[in-house]
């Protein structure tokens, strides 16, 4: 019968030998387990939803956001804005607060929706939400200096096609008038001159309602949390029912592992028979 084989039973009685071995190794390490979970300090998270804002009359083909989905989430990341997020609520961006937060700091995209999912954790409930709150401002401070040449362009347009409507309109009026008082050459000519001007008017209606439509609330938007901070009323750290789980499944490893190492050390202990 071979010998390589570990069977069970051989296992019981290794583990009823070493006994001592094996308690002290799973003891000692569900004793650090359970100060870990009942010593560490509480961590607190908040969550916000970040819709990026956009202008709708932005060309076709080009970006409507302020900057490209995936340059957002970058910016988020970068080390300056962070430390911009912190000093912006009176923390220096050395303190074990700011250290945390950027260690925390988690955005998740939302491609499909256009959303971006922040998260962030603190010391205490209020501190948390204040991060996560300065970190939407400060993005939306950023988006809101990058949408404000577009916007004033988008305006401007509006302005200028409105101008031209008027104007256009106030021709048609008058040719309208005109049509009805000379006689028949002249109706003919201000006639042909009318229907152009028509034609005119109703194109120049017709973008002044499509940049209108583009700069409603649907498709011009700045960047802005569609729903409120969500703050849970306790902490997501540390998670003591992990933390034990994981205490006992390595104390048994490593009972294990110690039970295993002491009979081997006794039986090369003991000397060879002839």
């Amino acid at each position: 019968m071979p010998h390589d084989e570990i069977y069970l039973i051989d296992l019981w009685r290794l583990l009823a030998r070493q006994w001592r071995g094996f308690a002290i190794a799973l003891l000692a390490v569900v004793a650090l387990a359970v100060a870990y979970a009942w010593l560490a300090k509480p961590r607190y998270e908040a969550t916000a939803w970040v819709q990026v804002g956009q202008v709708g009359t932005a060309p076709a083909g080009q970006d409507p956001r302020p900057e490209p989905f995936q340059r957002v989430l970058d910016r988020l990341q970068t080390r300056s804005f962070q430390d911009e997020v912190t000093q912006s609520i009176g923390l220096d961006a050395k303190s074990p607060e700011a250290g945390m937060y950027r260690g925390s700091l988690k955005a998740e995209p939302s491609f499909y929706a256009g959303l971006i999912k922040l998260s962030a954790r603190a010391a205490t409930p209020e501190q948390a939400k204040r991060l996560v709150l300065a970190t939407v401002e400060h993005l939306q401070a950023i988006h809101g200096q990058l949408q404000a040449q577009p916007l004033a362009q988008a305006h401007a347009r509006l302005d200028e096609v409105q101008a031209e409507l008027s104007t256009a309109t106030a021709e048609r009026d008058g040719l309208q008038q005109l049509a009805g008082k000379e006689g028949q050459a002249s109706a003919i000519t201000a006639g042909l001159l009318l229907a152009s001007k028509d034609n005119e008017v109703r194109e120049l209606s017709g973008t002044r309602s499509d940049l209108a439509a583009r700069m409603s609330a649907n498709y011009t938007f700045a960047t802005s949390m569609p729903w409120p901070i969500y703050q849970p009323d306790h902490a997501v750290a540390p998670n003591r029912a992990l933390i034990l789980g994981v205490g006992v499944l390595g104390g048994l490893g490593l009972g294990l592992f110690v039970a295993v190492a002491l009979d081997a050390r006794r039986r090369a202990a003991q000397p060879m028979r002839a």
